[in-house]
């Protein structure tokens, strides 16, 4: 790789950290082919992007973007690859998945939205992390629940009372 090689490939890299707020470092040697094409077939899926990337050139790219990312920085030695995603937890899931049936990936890292995570222990308190989506519908389910109680509670007790009206104004006097 020539020089201006690298320069374009830091760039590119840079360019998508900065566009993008949730992204794993992750460890996936030890995988064969098939492992590999099975990884990257599930990341497709789930709309992750997955890239191989130098160690070297990932740090240039970390340290020209925009964000902190010092403390990733001892997490680049060994094979690496990038997980970029929209939601938090996708990676995680996908990890955690695969690792059902091979040791590998190994988280090595985390950025989701300026928190950093570090190390493999982390992945269950990923996978558990909710997607903006998932907050929202539990928000409203939230803010529901008391209406449904009110307008349920007035439905029964509308029917009981006239119940107790009409048994009264038929009650002989």
């Amino acid at each position: 790789m020539t020089r201006e090689e690298k320069n374009q490939a830091i760039d590119v890299l840079t360019e998508k950290l900065n566009g993008s707020n949730i992204f794993y470092l992750t460890d996936i040697a030890g995988l064969d082919a098939e492992g590999s094409s099975n990884l990257r077939r599930s990341c497709f899926k789930s709309d992750v992007q997955l890239e191989v990337v130098k160690n070297t050139l990932l740090r240039k790219a970390l340290e020209k973007a925009e964000g902190n990312y010092d403390e990733l920085y001892d997490s680049l030695k060994g094979s690496t690859s990038i997980m970029f995603s929209t939601v938090g937890n996708a990676p995680a899931k996908i990890i955690k998945d695969f690792r059902k049936k091979s040791e590998t990936p190994l988280l090595k890292g985390a950025f989701i939205e300026e928190a950093i995570f570090i190390g493999d222990e982390h992945l269950d308190a990923l996978v558990a992390i909710k997607s903006k989506e998932e907050l929202l519908g539990d928000i409203i389910s939230l803010l529901q629940s008391p209406a449904k109680n009110v307008i349920s509670a007035l439905q029964s007790s509308g029917g009981k009372i006239a119940g107790i009206v009409k048994t009264l104004s038929e009650k002989p006097e």
